[in-house]
């Protein structure tokens, strides 16, 4: 790995008095180089003061939510390399250099470090299946996807981090991270990381049921956002063929007798016709629009050095 590369390691944290001066000396350990940022979220502990004993660059996000935090982050810091974990101590700290060097000597612009635990609490029940279940969502709707979407252990380069436009609030910021480096077509690996439990005082900041909701929604609404016209287009497919079922009958009753004894099912099927029509030319409109955002985040990402450059 080369010296020249300036790294910084940025913690996300809100209550994390138990863990965070482990995870600061972890990562200083394993970086010796590297700036220690810790954004704190309006913690109402002692986060603040053992960060800063531990010597960490605290700051502070008063809007509350992880995706807020990572806005501010990676707006305010300024790298070469930006090294992403939560501040619980869960993610494996020493596995950071090789996740660095992965992402220089290959020239990629995001690694992520999949998960991997041999301690059942390190996840609590639901989660696995919650993760495998939105993975594979996302593969589907945006054709790829990673074995970890959720994983809040990341490094990324400078040019990813520059021209991603931060809009999710909570924790469907992973999610939001994933797509866009999906649509960007950005070079980007997975490595295995261990995942440990938390340590004890330490307690998991993440629902279930209601952030699951909401990582799904922002899949379902990054979907209708990135690929509108295959959105669209579906929607279209549908009401054309809901048109064509209705409307067969009634022309060939209108071939053998000339009349139209069904007449408001006549004007159902015209009406799903031309909302099919509308729907289409919806779905092209916005491709187009799409395509111009696009190529704004691609003219901003291309303005950055490569990381191996």
């Amino acid at each position: 790995m080369s010296q020249s590369h300036t790294l910084a390691v940025i913690l996300p944290c809100y209550n994390e008095e138990a863990a965070i001066a482990q995870t600061i000396a972890d990562f200083r350990a394993a970086l010796p180089s590297a700036a220690i940022y810790v954004y704190d979220n309006n913690s109402k502990d002692r986060t603040v003061e053992v960060a800063r004993a531990a010597g960490a660059i605290v700051r502070t996000e008063k809007m509350q939510g992880k995706g807020n935090v990572v806005r501010r982050m990676f707006a305010d810091v300024d790298a070469d390399v930006y090294i992403m974990a939560d501040g619980d101590a869960t993610y494996e700290a020493a596995a950071a250099p090789a996740l660095v060097a992965k992402l220089i000597d290959d020239n990629l612009d995001m690694v992520v470090g999949a998960r991997k635990s041999e301690v059942d609490e390190a996840y609590r029940r639901g989660h696995k299946f919650g993760n495998k279940m939105l993975t594979g969502l996302l593969a589907w709707f945006f054709g790829r996807s990673f074995s970890d979407i959720l994983s809040g252990y990341r490094v990324f380069s400078r040019r990813f981090v520059k021209s991603f436009p931060v809009l999710s609030a909570g924790f469907e910021i992973e999610t939001e991270i994933s797509v866009h480096a999906l649509e960007m077509k950005m070079p980007v690996a997975e490595q295995v990381t261990a995942y440990a439990a938390r340590p004890e005082g330490s307690e998991s900041k993440l629902s279930t049921y209601r952030d699951g909701w909401r990582i799904l929604n922002t899949i379902i609404r990054l979907f209708r956002y990135e690929r509108p016209l295959a959105l669209f287009g579906t929607i279209a497919g549908v009401f054309a063929i809901m048109a064509v079922l209705l409307g067969i009958p009634l022309v060939l009753t209108y071939l053998e007798t000339g009349l139209v004894p069904r007449f408001p099912t006549a004007v159902l099927a015209t009406g799903l016709m031309i909302l099919s029509a509308l729907s289409g030319m919806c779905g092209l409109i916005l491709d187009t629009v799409v395509r111009g955002r696009l190529e704004v985040r691609r003219l901003a990402y291309l303005s950055h050095p490569a990381p191996g450059g």
